[in-house]
């Protein structure tokens, strides 16, 4: 299982938590899918304006060497503190990234094909299954994230939307759920990514044919929080899943063990609603098929003119020498050794191929390989491919060269 996603508005707001919840946010995703998958590496790539930017700022908009570090920092602290290897990325400047840097986080992770005789990449849900949130607690840091990400920058953007992100509880979840899914101990799980609960419980209510739930019952960081705040808070490290009545106190016992807050706040019906309470109110009541299918689709036009572009004149360098001290210099070709090191690589000890190669460890690999099961010699190469500057000439010529750099890289 590989996912990536960006976290670049949240980045521009707050470098650090954007950041560390882009990191700890995209490892959620690849244990949400199906049964749930062991995480094996991370990839980084990041794009932001020179730290040594000395124009005038426009308002609100941080300087790039802040968002540099705190980024850096960012996903140094969620990967790191995860006990997962950051084996692969790259590091770009252009001015252009100065309104928005692009932060691309990306994840794997490996499962079995089959356990407890059942395929590992479907998910069931039966009426009667005990609706269970697991991991961090809520808060209204993250609410409207997914908007606010989907809006254009500006000087009213809430910093709030950012959630704060918790590697450790996450690491600490994730070993526990990782148990409870070789025992069996639940049918189905998802991430309470953007939305929530709104979006995690809906989605897999889908399964079932509906669900009702108390939000009341839902574990707060702190007293205070409306209901609607409580349904569509987003976290990084707090999971929903579907739990079989007869293995819930086994579930609950497990949790306990190993320090880690579960709580039951529903079940799943087939009843064909979505119904919410908080406490004996009830604060939602949508039909199932409305929730899913009820928003009618945007249909865009779109016009493309091919671009047209003449050869450029370069000049012949009269110092070659010079030159080439020149080109090394450029913020897009010296070492990026400082800020790899930063990474951990060799946590869960399968790291094959190191991010730096030869005589002294102090140049970039082509790709990195990790082996992922320490009693197999096969390993899984992972590489990447960027040239965002391509996009002055042409966009899909840019997308294809970018591919075949990654492909390249590999081999």
């Amino acid at each position: 299982v590989f996912k990536v996603e960006t976290h670049n508005s949240p980045s521009a707001l707050d470098p650090y938590g954007g950041a560390l919840t882009g990191i700890v946010g995209v490892n959620r995703d690849p244990f949400g899918c199906g049964k749930g998958a062991k995480l094996i590496f991370n990839t980084d790539v990041f794009c932001f304006a020179p730290p040594d930017y000395d124009k005038p700022l426009p308002k609100r908009i941080l300087h790039p060497r802040r968002i540099y570090e705190g980024v850096r920092e960012g996903v140094e602290h969620g990967g790191n503190k995860s006990g997962i290897p950051t084996v692969n990325g790259c590091l770009v400047f252009d001015e252009r990234y100065l309104g928005k840097p692009l932060v691309y986080c990306g994840t794997g992770g490996i499962m079995p094909a089959r356990l407890n005789g059942e395929a590992t990449h479907t998910k069931e849900i039966l009426p009667g299954d005990l609706v269970v949130m697991t991991g961090g607690r809520i808060g209204k840091d993250g609410i409207h994230g997914a908007t606010f990400s989907s809006e254009e920058l500006h000087e009213g953007s809430p910093v709030t939307a950012v959630q704060i992100g918790d590697p450790i509880t996450q690491k600490k979840m994730t070993d526990f759920l990782l148990i409870a899914r070789d025992r069996g101990l639940y049918r189905a799980i998802t991430d309470n990514g953007a939305g929530g609960l709104s979006s995690s419980v809906g989605e897999t209510a889908q399964l079932s044919g509906g669900c009702e739930i108390d939000l009341k019952k839902a574990p707060l960081k702190y007293p205070g929080l409306n209901p609607w705040e409580i349904l569509i808070s987003e976290s990084q490290e707090r999971m929903t899943l579907a739990v079989p009545p007869e293995r819930i106190e086994e579930f609950l016992d497990l949790a306990r063990k190993m320090d880690v807050e579960a709580t039951v706040l529903g079940l799943y019906t087939d009843s064909g609603w979505f119904h919410i309470r908080y406490g004996e109110e009830t604060v939602v009541y949508l039909d199932m098929d409305f929730l899913h299918d009820g928003l009618p689709q945007m249909t865009l036009r779109a016009a493309w003119k091919p671009p047209s572009h003449a050869e450029p004149a370069i000049p012949e360098p009269t110092n070659m020498g010079e030159a080439l001290k020149a080109m090394l210099s450029r913020l897009n070709i010296c070492s990026k050794e400082s800020v790899i090191r930063q990474y951990d690589h060799e946590v869960q000890g399968g790291s094959v191929v190191k991010p730096l190669t030869g005589v002294v460890n102090d140049g970039p690999s082509d790709a990195a390989v990790i082996r992922p099961l320490l009693d197999s010699f096969e390993g899984i190469v992972i590489a990447n491919g960027i040239c965002p500057r391509y996009s002055d000439i042409d966009a899909y010529h840019m997308a294809a060269a970018a591919i075949d750099e990654a492909v390249r890289n590999a081999i």
